[in-house]
């Protein structure tokens, strides 16, 4: 900081100085580093040399390739270098983006500045000094225009630390289209017949372009190849009708050999150049296809809510992109077992299983087509994540022989199983997550138990020990009136101490599962009267008003566990309600719903508390007042409830301080059936 200055006057100051027109451009807070890759092996050497720089500097980094017009005529094993580069990069942590632009060195300035990257790396090209004097190289260019960003020319080594490919690729063939050539003959047909009738107007080297639109017509239409095709047609015919002398193969006229040679050389430029723009428009539309696949495969995985949803999903997408059968197998048991599959197949024989495990223990391809176990039925691809495998996607297809995938379908099958890796860890972190809670929740109860045993077990405990020690060491010296005190507090902390076990008990059999109330047609009035009775005690200094209609329906409970859920209301209203106030204890009809309400005339609960009232071992705190009790009471309320089918809720009463619980119970069916049978008959 400044001396003298505050936060915010050194804030106002960097913001000032910021602003100033002296300082132009991008200001970086910190390092950062980006390196130039492409299709060359040496580029994995790059890569690797960036992340230990950037984890020198503590600084975000990203492998930047840059698309020009070259990358159309990217050979599959270059393209397949470019995409394992790519790739290296996210696995060492970086960001791995691919730009267009007409010049590498140009775009890599521009990004650098656009995101104030404070070192570039690239790597050192090899050409004839002479070359150098009439096109620089990236390197040199990158240093000329860098300016103010370090520019680092590494030499990498190409044999050491290339991207192996571990699968063997299928031969992509081109399927030899008899009916392009056909058509390419059609065209110089109609261009001859065209020729034929033009010729009476037009001069003899001006019908070139007659034959030049039918070669650029196959182009356009059909490639490269019948394009050629085409144009030797082109230039036969023309000769052969239409240069002096006419239907021979000679020329005599030396002008009509230039025109000739000069129609050769136009038609064929003007066929590869029309062929690579179709060449550059097909991979444009295959790339957006492609793109759009794998964002859609994308939302399907974000919005999949489990583990079979992303599974079912993956095989689903891998089957159809690229045309084979899929399974998908995760660990289980220090092996891996099939968890999905499209269509659905889980069965594998042992060669399959240990090419499967093997791809998954060592993260390589193992199976068809890999250099690792290739007599497997299936190709077993790892599901890697920046951590670990953690799965294994196994392909095969009936189709095919030999290799299974193309290196454009192997690239396909990265991308595929990157977004399927991250969604099945997506997946398993969120159920860490839900264990971490369940395990801090369940060390969270056991420490409130442990809590509740060690101070509201302990009380009642310590006042029985004293009573019953004092009268075993005194009794002959007290009198009677005191014995009978202390035989009263003896009774009475036993009694609150079995309520306390009996709640303990209650709630381990609602949390395991094991409450199945007997439940029966029972009045209301009957239970209620049962637990005053049983309650007497606790409300000895409580007033007590009861307003239970005598046509209430009776409904359908389990007696007893009723009878607990009124004594823990009850026992709750006495505890926190002051002496002398009434406990209300009322009973009405709702819509379809029999209405039981235990109100008191304490402090009421706070705000914040009436949502977390029926939680275990949660108590409301008033000041510095804490009341005797386990915290079970309200919990075991609402389990009992629920169990015999109806709901408890805990509110503050409208009309003065107090508060109030409400059962809700459904009216049994019978009773409802039997009141619309009344209804109708009137």
């Amino acid at each position: 900081m400044l001396p003298g200055k505050q936060p915010a006057e050194v804030d106002d100051h960097l913001l000032n100085d910021r602003d100033a027109p002296a300082i132009s451009g991008e200001w970086p807070a910190s390092e950062r580093v980006l390196v130039s890759v492409d299709h060359h092996p040496a580029s994995a050497s790059l890569l690797r040399h960036s992340a230990e720089m950037a984890a020198r500097l503590r600084a975000p980094w990203a492998a930047v390739y840059v698309e020009t017009n070259r990358s159309i005529n990217l050979s599959e094993a270059e393209r397949d270098m470019l995409a394992a580069n790519l790739r290296l990069a996210e696995q060492l942590g970086g960001e791995a983006i691919t730009i267009a632009g007409r010049e590498t060195a140009q775009e890599l300035i521009r990004y650098a500045a656009s995101k104030a990257v404070t070192h570039i790396v690239i790597g050192a090209q090899k050409q004839p000094t002479w070359l150098a004097w009439f096109s620089p190289s990236v390197a040199d260019r990158l240093v000329r225009k860098a300016g103010d960003i370090s520019v680092h020319v590494i030499s990498g080594n190409e044999h050491k630390d290339a991207v192996p490919r571990s699968v063997k690729a299928a031969v992509e063939r081109p399927a030899f289209d008899l009916r392009a050539y056909l058509l390419a003959v059609f065209y110089v047909v109609i261009a001859l017949l065209a020729g034929i009738v033009l010729d009476q107007v037009l001069d003899v080297r001006n019908l070139a372009l007659v034959f030049l639109m039918a070669v650029l017509t196959s182009a356009v239409l059909h490639g490269l190849r019948p394009a050629l095709f085409s144009c030797l047609l082109g230039a036969l015919a023309f000769n052969f009708f239409f240069l002096p002398p006419r239907y021979t193969m000679t020329i005599s006229d030396p002008e009509s050999v230039l025109a000739f040679f000069f129609f050769l050389g136009v038609a064929i430029i003007a066929s590869n150049l029309t062929a690579t723009v179709q060449r550059q428009a097909a991979a444009a539309r295959q790339r957006a296809r492609t793109t759009e696949d794998l964002y859609l495969f994308s939302r399907k995985l974000a919005a999949a809510g489990t583990l079979d949803d992303v599974l079912s999903a993956t095989a689903f997408q891998l089957s159809s992109m690229l045309r084979v059968r899929a399974v998908l197998l995760l660990p289980e048991s220090g092996t891996v077992a099939v968890k999905a599959g499209y269509p659905p197949d889980d069965k594998l024989d042992e060669a399959d299983i240990a090419a499967a495990h093997w791809a998954f223990e060592n993260n390589h391809a193992a199976g068809r087509g890999a250099d690792t176990l290739p007599g497997a039925r299936r190709l077993y691809v790892p599901l890697r994540t920046g951590r670990a495998a953690i799965g294994v996607i196994g392909l095969d297809s009936d189709d095919r022989d030999g290799p299974l995938l193309t290196p454009g379908e192997q690239r396909l099958l990265d991308a595929l199983a990157d977004q399927a890796a991250l969604a099945i860890e997506r997946i398993q972190l969120v159920a860490d997550v839900d264990q971490a809670k369940l395990a801090a929740e369940a060390d969270r109860l056991r420490s409130a138990l442990l809590t509740s045993i060690s101070h509201d077990l302990k009380t009642p405990l310590a006042a029985v020990l004293g009573a019953s020690t004092t009268l075993r060491d005194y009794f002959a010296s007290m009198s009677e009136e005191d014995r009978k005190d202390l035989l009263s507090t003896v009774v009475d902390e036993s009694e609150r101490l079995n309520r306390f076990i009996a709640n303990l008990l209650d709630m381990t059999r609602i949390e395991s599962g094991a409450m199945e109330p007997n439940s029966a047609l029972h009045d209301v009035g009957d239970i209620v009267g049962s637990a005053l009775r049983r309650a007497a005690k606790i409300l000895s200094h409580h007033g007590v008003h009861v307003t239970i209609p005598a046509d209430l329906p009776t409904v359908r409970v389990d007696p007893v566990l009723f009878e607990q859920v009124l004594f823990n209301l009850i026992d709750n209203a006495a505890k926190y309600a002051p002496e002398g106030s009434t406990v209300e204890i009322k009973g009405w009809t709702g819509t379809g719903d029999v209405m039981v309400q235990v109100a008191d005339s304490g402090p009421g609960i706070p705000d914040n508390d009436l949502d977390r009232v029926f939680d275990t071992f949660y108590r409301v705190r008033k000041g510095d007042q804490v009341r005797a009790g386990t915290g079970l009471g309200l919990s075991i309320c609402r389990g009992f409830v629920e169990a015999m089918g109806g709901t408890i809720t805990a509110a503050n009463r409208p009309d003065r301080s107090g508060a109030a619980f409400t059962i809700r119970l459904p009216r049994p069916q019978e009773i409802t059936n039997d009141i619309t049978k009344l209804e109708d008959m009137k």
